[in-house]
């Protein structure tokens, strides 16, 4: 049996993507502070911490049946656990299925200090992270992403914040939850040539090269034209707009995209990570101005 050391487990469960998922939390809670909410939180650093377990459980859970089917193998992209024999399949799956049991326990304890909305809402969840490969071999990641990345949290982190199912945090879930689902979609319209041989359908793959590229854009422009018309509309704050200080690298990721027609797979091989990096800055911009509005009111 291999031995693994800490940082090797800690690879395995890709850290650097779990801005994917706390980003929409913060941002919430941020959102939430401005509005003037009562914001529990105990609650909200709980759910923080649980869907980023969650999300680690899922890329695990991911990672796995993309070696089972034949999607990740030697000469594809992106984390080598398994195509790299780091890790055995088997080692994979129960570390998936362990993180899992940590975050429904974790989920259970918040249903327990909150109410029963919260269930449904975790339900979503799970379904989310169960059901993701099945539903990305048959175009619907991009969809299932949005949900278990912007939907489900921000409504969960507003409800064990506040106690309330609040729908207006959908304001800044939309723009957050876009780029994050670009995030997925750099990653397969990436590797749309190794894909097909996987007898896979991806949402790149149903759009081709071209419109995938100018999805890809929309993906990460609209929501700066969102977070604008927001705060034009009195949404927002207006230091919200702080945002367009990531409209710099936003349009470089842009630019690397368009270039996909030519350069191909290997001229965006790292545009996956860059588009998080992007996520990352966006919604830490978000959260800041939410935070300066509510402390200069």
């Amino acid at each position: 049996m291999n031995r693994h050391s800490l940082k090797d487990w800690l690879v395995a469960v890709r850290p650097w993507s779990f801005p994917a998922s706390a980003m929409p939390v913060a941002v919430t809670l941020a959102y939430l502070y401005w509005a003037g909410s009562d914001v529990n939180w105990v609650n909200g650093v709980w759910a923080l911490l649980n869907i980023v377990v969650f999300h680690a459980a899922g890329n695990t859970w991911s990672d796995y049946f993309d070696y089972k089917h034949r999607v990740d193998r030697e000469d594809t992209h992106g984390v080598r656990t398994l195509t790299g024999g780091q890790f055995r399949p088997e080692e994979i799956y129960r570390l998936s299925l362990s993180l899992l049991v940590v975050a429904v326990l974790g989920g259970v304890g918040l249903l327990l200090r909150t109410g029963l909305p919260l269930l449904y809402i975790g339900i979503g969840g799970a379904a989310c992270t169960l059901l993701y490969p099945t539903l990305k071999y048959r175009a619907l990641g991009d969809v299932v992403i949005f949900l278990a990345y912007a939907l489900l949290p921000m409504l969960g982190t507003a409800y064990v914040a506040t106690g309330v199912v609040d729908w207006e945090t959908m304001w800044a879930g939309v723009p957050v939850g876009l780029i994050t689902v670009a995030i997925l979609h750099a990653n397969n319209t990436r590797d749309m040539q190794t894909d097909v041989r996987a007898d896979i359908r991806t949402l790149a793959m149903t759009l081709g090269g071209r419109a995938s590229m100018y999805l890809y854009c929309a993906e990460v422009l609209f929501p700066f034209g969102w977070v604008a018309g927001c705060a034009a509309g009195g949404v927002f704050p207006w230091w919200t707009l702080l945002v367009l200080v990531a409209l710099a690298p936003a349009l470089g990721n842009v630019r690397l995209m368009a270039r996909y027609p030519v350069v191909g797979m290997e001229g965006i091989s790292r545009l996956d990570e860059l588009t998080a990096k992007l996520q990352l800055m966006f919604s830490l911009l978000l959260v800041v101005s939410f935070v300066v509005a509510r402390l200069l009111s």
